[in-house]
């Protein structure tokens, strides 16, 4: 309140303090014959606004220098913006440089990502068209496989041309992501052709393709592709992350290594249970149900594989965030855990795959012909993660963390027993 005048001598306003400066300026709007009383309530509000622009002053980032043509127009008497004379003035484009610098580069990943969705849309239609022109459904599983290994061979070569990124073979984590997501994808594709060659066809798409004297689907059928082509974007998510990202990291951390190795055993244990099941398979199937190496401690492995190696890549990704924060403040790190969530959407809950094609009515082939035994089995035999001890979990925690359902159980029922034999003779 003491404070009632701002009078500031004209031979001091030349002084290189920047609180001077800033007083003047505004002292320039609100005092311009330093004769005018200034109310005590605005006078506040002056001091704070003059406490902010000195503090800021000081920061070149936050106020580069302006353009000296500009300010030679102002009356020195009422404007006057002082620059230290010993530092030259920064040239418009560095400025801008020197701003844009602390931002974090995109690189290709709007590139990597828009191509991504194309192809695999692209690749899925082309795939629906042969199909159904065909009415076949005999490389409709080929054609998923084949879309991961075209992803991550696009993913590759267009992240490594961003702004600041490595060529794609001197960037190890790159390296490391894409050869395992192209063995785990070129697993899965060999592995379906040979048992679509096997079965001599997939049942699931008899009815859509008008098999058994039925009218064809053409709609239906198509939807079918879509969804498949949501299934190859969606679970390659974390792996067109990495791909795309210009963060440049020398060595892996014991985090990274971590998951690294963990995500390569999902991949094994799925081509292990694989390999375990199509040759007891190929072998008459003895005992009725598998019970070969993984799958006496699990049984489904090969779903459990599936599901665990995507989690684990998702986690490796953090580290290749270009968020200054971190991954965690990164939506598009973010965004990739579709890829296990969708994967457990898949395999646990939809018809007619996964774990709901093998259980619940499909039981009914075990059910009668070696009830005891395999209703020992069940029940010392977790669902899906591989482990010992199974028959001391308690049933809420089967029912809940370890995803054995009720809806999995064999309720037999004497009404659809004809649908049950029909089911029973499809396999896992």
């Amino acid at each position: 309140k003491a404070i009632s005048r701002i009078v500031i001598p004209s031979d001091q306003r030349t002084t290189n303090n920047s609180t001077s400066y800033a007083t003047e300026d505004h002292q320039s709007s609100f005092n311009r014959n330093n004769q005018e009383i200034i109310h005590p309530n605005a006078m506040r509000v002056l001091i704070g606004i003059t406490t902010i622009l000195a503090a800021f002053s000081n920061n070149a980032s936050a106020f580069p220098p302006a353009n000296n043509s500009i300010l030679g127009k102002q009356n020195s008497s009422t404007f006057h913006r002082t620059i230290d004379s010993n530092q030259p003035a920064i040239p418009p484009n560095q400025q801008r440089k020197s701003i844009t610098s602390i931002q974090p580069k995109m690189g290709n990943q709007a590139l990597v990502y828009t191509t991504a969705l194309a192809t695999t849309f692209g690749v899925q239609t082309i795939g629906f068209l042969a199909a159904y022109a065909l009415k076949t459904e005999t490389f409709y599983d080929i054609f998923g496989g084949l879309n991961y290994l075209i992803l991550a061979v696009i993913s590759a070569v267009l992240g490594a041309s961003g702004e600041g990124a490595l060529a794609w073979i001197d960037d190890p984590r790159k390296i490391l992501v894409t050869v395992l997501f192209a063995v785990s994808r070129g697993w899965l594709l060999l592995f379906l052709a040979w048992r679509a060659h096997e079965r001599k066809g997939d049942s699931r798409f008899d009815e859509v393709l008008g098999k058994g004297g039925g009218t064809p689907q053409p709609m239906r059928f198509f939807v079918f592709w879509m969804v498949q082509a949501f299934w190859v974007m969606l679970v390659s998510m974390p792996m067109l992350f990495v791909n795309s990202s210009n963060v440049n990291l020398p060595t892996f951390s014991g985090y990274d290594f971590g998951w690294a190795i963990l995500f390569a055993g999902g991949v094994l244990t799925e081509i292990i249970a694989d390999i375990q099941k199509a040759v007891w398979v190929k072998r008459g199937r003895q005992g009725t149900f598998c019970q070969d190496g993984i799958w006496k401690y699990s049984r489904h492995p090969n779903y459990f594989g599936e599901i665990f190696q995507w989690w684990c890549l998702f986690a490796f990704s953090y580290s290749s965030s270009q968020n200054p924060l971190g991954g965690w403040a990164d939506p598009l790190w973010w965004a990739g855990i579709v890829s296990p969530l969708f994967t457990m959407q898949i395999l646990l809950t939809m018809q007619p795959t996964g774990i709901c094609n093998a259980e619940g009515r499909n039981l009914k082939r075990y059910y009668d012909k070696c009830k005891e035994r395999y209703v020992k089995y069940r029940e010392n035999t977790s669902i899906l993660i591989p482990f010992v001890g199974y028959s001391r979990v308690p049933q809420f925690l089967k029912r809940t963390l370890f995803f054995d359902f009720e809806r999995y159980e064999y309720r037999p029922s004497s009404s659809n027993s004809a649908e049950d034999s029909s089911i029973a003779k499809k396999d896992e």
